[in-house]
């Protein structure tokens, strides 16, 4: 760390490590080595979302003809799309360095100083989960993206003063699962805003035939459409449901993955046909059975199913919803008549 540099979040009154503490926490060895196996390194191994690909090389090409560094870029949708993977994808494509963190992670302005002053010429600075971040960090942002400046505010009471540092250039790559939520001075700075969509199953089982080639495993075509089927749409669900079938296959000594065994082993794992895990089929039950058909608020079934409100309204709800499992009422979440016969009950007569 440059002396100037240490002068800077001295002043802020930050420890000199809060560049270390404001990147996000290493993972543990084996989930490290999985996430960098599984991990497309370049567009043309990217699986999925062609015309965002399409738009991105466009990008990335002009950006390289022109020697300059990409504009700074946003990537919205659900989780586990592959947001994290593009914006490696945009640091290996443009031969530069890649520093992650996420909005939570930058809690103080120093935090954000130590990030900023760290980076090298054309570097990728990505944060994820950035509609978290602090109103405080979004002002300091807002010069730093749109003039390469770093302005702060050193001291307090009369002997505070501003100072601004010249930022080499780079590229700040943002993602978010709820873009509504991204204060709209920030969004407007960003140059490209992608969105991802959900996954077809086909296009999922082309990303677990390669995953399964990465790990050597070997998989009969219908058996990565098994595996996909059951993803809800997701690449990082279907790259987790491999391996958890891979250890059944190779427990039960049952050689490579054909539909069946992905069948038995997802189902030994709780996952059903339809991608609906032990949370999920919670979730329906309470609408179906204990409160046979009436309006449950969001409170209540989050006590009774136990998990907090925002794990529900975030990671479950969306896919029941797109399924058209349950629905949202003035009066609370409902389940429809097909969660009834998913779960093999006979729905009330007066539902809709």
């Amino acid at each position: 760390m440059s002396t100037g540099r240490r002068d800077v979040l001295a002043a802020l009154g930050e420890p000199v490590d809060a560049a270390v503490r404001a990147v996000a926490p290493a993972a543990t060895e084996d989930e490290r080595t999985v996430e960098a196996t599984l991990r497309p390194r370049s567009l043309d191994e990217f699986v999925g979302q062609p015309q965002l690909r399409e738009h991105l090389r466009i990008v990335l090409n002009a950006a390289r003809a022109r020697g300059q560094a990409v504009d700074h870029l946003l990537f919205a949708g659900p989780p586990g799309l592959g947001k994290t993977s593009l914006a490696g994808i945009v640091a290996a494509e443009l031969g530069v360095g890649l520093r992650i963190t996420s909005g939570p992670i930058l809690q103080r302005v120093g935090d954000l100083a130590a990030l900023l002053t760290d980076l090298q010429d054309g570097d990728v600075l990505f944060i994820d989960e950035i509609h978290r971040l602090g109103k405080a960090i979004e002002e300091v942002l807002y010069p730093a993206m749109e003039d390469g400046k770093l302005d702060l505010m050193v001291g307090k009471g009369p002997q505070a003063r501003s100072i601004r540092l010249d930022l080499p250039a780079f590229t700040l790559i943002g993602a978010t699962t709820r873009i509504g939520l991204v204060a709209a001075p920030l969004r407007d700075r960003f140059g490209f805003v992608g969105r991802l969509d959900l996954y077809e199953p086909r296009e999922l089982a082309d990303v677990v035939k390669r995953s399964a080639a990465i790990l050597g495993v070997e998989i009969a075509d219908e058996g990565a459409l098994q595996i996909a089927g059951r993803s809800r749409g997701t690449p990082r669900i279907a790259n987790r449901l491999l391996r958890r079938v891979r250890d059944f296959v190779e427990v039960r000594n049952l050689g490579a993955i054909s539909q069946a065994a992905a069948s038995e082993g997802l189902t030994v794992f709780g996952v059903d046909e339809l991608g609906l895990d032990k949370v999920d089929r919670s979730i329906l039950e309470v609408l179906c059975v204990r409160f046979n058909g009436a309006p449950v608020g969001l409170t209540t079934l989050s006590q009774v199913v136990g998990e907090e409100t925002d794990t529900i309204e975030e990671a479950y709800e969306p896919f029941l919803l797109q399924r058209g499992l349950i629905q949202r009422t003035p009066r609370g979440r409902m389940a429809t008549r097909a969660a009834y016969a998913h779960l093999g009950l006979e729905a009330p007569a007066d539902l809709l």
